[in-house]
């Protein structure tokens, strides 16, 4: 039977695309995904602004499928998930359709129909490559949650698809038009996510090689000018259109006396104008390229034009708004995130480096309605360095330690404290940790096999989220006997051996095209790099990062994909050597090489089925419900907050609490929102007027004592505010340059307690009234106060003990720690000190009624109870808050005698927290997971079951002797970090041996009922 070709390409697309479709919907998290997607649910559901640069394409779409799909708020999320599957499928058809493209290219020859032969293996070669990147784990990844990177590929593939169609017809009349497609959607991608513009060098040099007659010389010019218009599309048309549209509304509106966006309009239509005469120019004169550029131009800015929709909803003031974009001002700080600060990517300091100085910028301004003005309320400042500290390439730079990269450098390059960093060092670092580990290891889970989800965080790591093949004496002569990893880490779901074999698939169809396609191999070759690669030049990041950043390459796996594709085509020339291809056979190695992604589906389904996890959805209202009513709830950034965002703003969950973001709490729009009610909770009460946090001022204060401040008396923490937001002279001090400054007089403060407000607002029930203290004493340690921790202790001392404070974390720079009471998985801030648990977090306040009826009856578990649900480390991090919280509970009702409640406690949270999903022994960085388990067994022993303590203690002691087993068969490959794991290792076996011994009369007390909740 002759096969038409092109309705068999058309439909074996399409068929490819379902199965992608099908795989990423059946596997699609249940609800909302932690990181970002508890930011972007909410901001779809509610068109709310994101974080910078924001993505308003991808919001919009985001509305369209929870509209189309007729979401309630319980299932909005699931059902934007859909729109990363479909995205994601849809991605998978433009590939196959680009690998059967290109391996066309190679197999035919001129002026020659197609064998039937040709035609299967240029079929097999698409259906191969396309289902290789659909189960590739960063792409399966991001493809079933709600995420920009779940869309922003078939952005890419769409526009490197189209310039393949344009080569097709690039000879026929008005084939151009793929060309004016093409930036139409670069342009629509800038809504989704910057990573498609890093396609435009691709479809450059795709348009050289077809219209010129290409030389060295010449290749080389096309190449410059593919970078700079990606450099052209980057600055210019995102950033530099903005500054000039902010630039002409400031002159309309501070020069001319006229409206806000009198200016930015006008700017718009002279743009526009400009646009037009320049085509009607070319079109009269048949300057056919001007022409053809300008179009380009014009359907560019079209589909970037979305970012209207920021500047619209932020004038809306809605409940999540990032940076308050209300002007084109505003607008440009928002694009070019300067909230995230810059960074030196080709020439710059290293991080020993010290500021001699700064330099203005420019100004900051803000919109004043009042005046109908822009005002300046700050300075725009850039720190100058001495010209010897700065050289090229500059990898090793972040000077800030808050993440730990200035000990990560020091640690990687065995740098002593103060030591500079040579040029070798940086190139050093480069290849070894930005490139190697934060690139190529990537590349490597996802097409020669991955150890496990544990994060990565040092490259001599052997144990940690390292590549691995699955062939033992490779892996084996890389990072130790694997067969003596712990059980925990052999069989994490994430351990996935794909034997190298989509690799080297890859690598043959990278070598094959080199050989009989050079000019194609280069342009793809040039989307490998530039998304890939280039990306990591260009960010330069510090280690370690927060989360595996692999996400951030998934265009240049889709480029090896191609390879891969083109490696069966490959594979046949090399088993056939050159021989014609027959069907028969071409159809066996087709099939034989869909061993492949059947092989990477099979090792990663487990760990990418996420259809029965809601874990993010459900601690954000374990969080909420863990607050008392009208509650100001201190965060941190990320999976503290994004995931109540969503409970709050989709599901409505606890709207009378007020989320403050302690990160964000230093910046002045932040602090402005929280002077608004929103949703069912009040403004946030706070002394300072804007005058006094508007801009650069007061965006830290240094501790100063100006000599008569006794060191042993603590000041009232209202006092304190009031004078470091005092703009008098006499209560500043001046700088060495001139600059007079507030600086904060003393590290001892204290919050007056009224003690009848405590008790009529319910922050202190009427039994604990013996432990009400008149002030609450504490001390700041730091010498420095930034204006987010200005802000926060202003919010408590404006408070009055009048609304619920909380904090996600018991962990607090500014000194409140021992006046901290958990009431779930929150912590309160209370007017007294009572230990009521000794756990990880020290001696606890505990608020036993309040916490048990929490834990018992409102708290939810995000599929733990069921039977086979995947948690990988991050979600492990999260579900381990849940499991320490009935542990304090747990413990605190043992010593005060109510082990009966203490067992029912904790039985409960074996019902719903199955061992099975989340073992007790597990393997984890500095052993924290073993550590919070030996606390359970801490607290059953407490209770009186013995025997399951037991239980947990011979789990806990199995996994610790497998890890010391490990540890002493690496040798030489033992890195630092492991060495402490080590010793923490055998530092819990010696305390479960102590506990075991100390419990070691075993009983099993009936669970009776407890009035313990009541």
């Amino acid at each position: 039977m002759k096969i038409d070709f092109r309705k068999a390409n058309l439909i074996t697309g399409w068929i490819v695309c379902i199965i992608a479709c099908t795989v990423y919907l059946m596997t699609r998290e249940a609800t909302v995904s932690f990181w970002d997607c508890g930011e972007f649910v909410p901001s779809a559901y509610k068109l709310e602004i994101s974080h910078p640069p924001g993505a308003p394409l991808f919001i919009l779409l985001g509305r369209l499928f929870i509209i189309l799909l007729h979401s309630t708020p319980q299932n909005a999320a699931y059902h934007m998930n859909a729109l990363a599957s479909i995205s994601s499928g849809l991605t998978i058809m433009f590939l196959f359709w680009t690998i059967t493209h290109l391996a066309r290219r190679m197999v035919e020859k001129r002026g020659e129909e197609l064998t039937e032969g040709k035609k299967i293996l240029i079929l097999g070669a698409g259906v191969v490559g396309a289902l290789a990147f659909t189960f590739s784990d960063s792409f399966w990844f991001s493809a079933v949650e709600s995420i920009v990177f779940g869309v922003s590929p078939l952005f890419i593939a769409m526009a490197f698809w189209a310039i393949l169609k344009w080569e097709e017809v690039a000879d026929q009349p008005y084939a151009d038009r793929w060309i004016i497609l093409i930036a139409y959607i670069i342009g629509l991608s800038i809504g989704v996510h910057l990573l498609s513009i890093l396609s435009i060098p691709a479809v450059v040099m795709t348009y050289y090689y077809r219209k010129f007659k290409p030389n060295v010389k010449k290749t080389i010019v096309a190449f410059l000018i593919a970078c700079a218009l990606t450099g052209f599309v980057q600055i210019v048309l995102i950033q530099d259109t903005v500054k000039l549209i902010g630039a002409f509304d400031l002159l309309f509106v501070n020069g001319l006396g006229l409206p806000f966006n009198s200016g930015s309009i006008t700017c718009i239509v002279l743009i526009a104008a400009g646009i037009t005469a320049g085509l009607i120019y070319a079109y009269r004169r048949k300057k056919y390229y001007l022409h053809l550029a300008l179009l380009s131009l014009s359907f560019i800015l079209i589909g970037y034009s979305t970012y209207f929709v920021i500047l619209i909803r932020a004038n809306a003031y809605p409940p999540v708004d990032m940076q308050n974009v209300t002007n084109p001002i505003t607008l440009v700080s928002y694009l070019d995130r300067s909230q995230y600060g810059t960074w030196p990517i080709i020439y710059g300091p290293d991080f020993t480096a010290q500021p001699i100085g700064t330099q203005v910028i420019g100004n900051v301004y803000k919109k004043d309605t009042a005046t109908g003005r822009y005002i300046v309320v700050g300075k725009k400042l850039k720190a100058v360095y001495n010209s010897a500290d700065e050289h090229l390439f500059p990898r090793v730079w972040d000077n800030d330690n808050s993440q730990g990269h200035v000990s990560f450098y020091q640690h990687e390059l065995g740098l002593a404290k103060g030591e500079k960093p040579t040029f070798g060092d940086a190139v050093y670092f480069f290849f070894r940790d930005q490139l190697w580990w934060m690139y190529f290891r990537y590349l490597l889970w996802n097409y020669a096999g991955r150890q496990n989800d544990i994060q990565g965080i040092y490259p001599d790591n052997t144990r940690d989220g390292n590549w691995i093949t699955g062939i033992s004496f490779i892996d084996n002569w890389r990072l130790g006997d694997q067969s003596k990893m712990p059980d925990s880490l052999k069989h994490n779901k994430a351990h996935n051996k794909l034997y190298m074999l989509p690799l080297l698939l890859g690598i043959i169809g990278l070598i094959y095209q080199y050989k009989r396609s050079r000019h194609e191999f280069y342009v793809v070759f040039l989307l490998f790099f530039f998304t890939g690669i280039a990306i990591v030049i260009y960010l330069n990041q510090g280690l370690p990062q927060p989360r595996e950043r692999d996400y951030s390459y998934v265009g240049s796996f889709y480029a090896f994909a191609i390879w891969i594709g083109l490696g069966v085509i490959g594979l046949y020339d090399l088993i056939s050597k050159h021989a014609q291809p027959k069907a028969g056979y071409a159809a066996l190695l087709s099939v034989a090489c869909l061993g492949v992604p059947i092989l990477m589906a099979s090792q990663e389904w487990d760990d990418h089925d996420r259809s029965q996890k809601t874990l993010a959805r459900d601690i954000a209202k374990d969080y909420l419900n863990s607050c008392a009513h009208n509650a100001i709830l201190f965060t941190g950034g990320d999976n503290d907050t994004y995931p109540l965002w969503y409970a709050q703003e989709v599901e409505n969950v606890r709207p009378d609490i007020r989320i403050i973001i302690t990160t964000l709490l230093g910046t002045d729009w932040f602090i402005d929102d929280l002077r608004r009610k929103i949703n069912e909770s009040d403004p946030v009460p706070f002394s300072w007027s804007p005058d006094k946090y508007q801009g650069d001022k007061r965006d830290y204060v240094y501790y100063f004592n100006p000599g008569n401040i006794p060191d042993d008396k603590y000041f009232n923490i209202e006092d304190v505010m009031q004078f470091i937001g005092s703009d008098n002279q006499q209560d500043q001090v001046q700088m060495d340059n001139g600059q007079w400054i507030n600086y904060l007089p003393t590290k001892h403060l204290y919050i007056p307690v009224d003690k009848q407000t405590v008790l009529q607002n319910g922050t202190v029930p009427p039994e604990d009234s013996s432990y009400i203290v008149p002030q609450v004493k504490f001390t700041i340690n730091n010498n420095v106060l930034m204006k987010n921790d200005l802000a926060e202790l202003n919010i408590i001392a404006a408070n009055h003990w009048k609304r619920p404070i909380y904090f996600t974390s018991p962990y607090l720079s500014l000194g409140l720690n021992d006046y901290l009471e958990i009431d779930g998985l929150t912590y309160r801030l209370v007017p007294y000190k009572k230990s009521d648990s000794a756990g990880l977090f020290g001696n606890l306040n505990v608020n036993i009624p309040f916490m048990y009826d929490n834990l018992m009856h409102k708290f939810a578990f995000g599929g733990a109870q069921t039977p086979g649900t995947y948690f990988d480390e991050t979600n492990r991090r999260e579900l381990q808050l849940i499991r320490s919280s009935f542990t304090q509970l747990a413990i605190a009702l043992a010593l005060h005698q109510q082990k009966d409640s203490a067992l029912q406690v904790l039985h409960y949270m074996d019902k719903n927290i199955l061992p099975e999903n989340f073992p007790y022994g597990y393997t984890s960085p500095g052993n924290i997971h073993d550590l919070y388990s030996t606390q359970t067994a801490y607290a059953y022993y407490l209770a009186g079951d013995t025997i399951r303590a037991n239980q947990i203690v011979q789990d806990v002691m199995r996994d610790c002797e497998q890890q010391l087993n490990y540890y002493a068969s690496l040798g030489s490959k033992l890195s630092g970090d492991l060495q402490q794991d080590e010793q923490s290792a055998t530092y819990i076996i010696q305390q479960l041996q102590e506990m075991k011994h100390q419990f070691a009369t075993p009983s099993k007390p009936a669970v009776k009922d407890s009035a313990a909740g009541k």
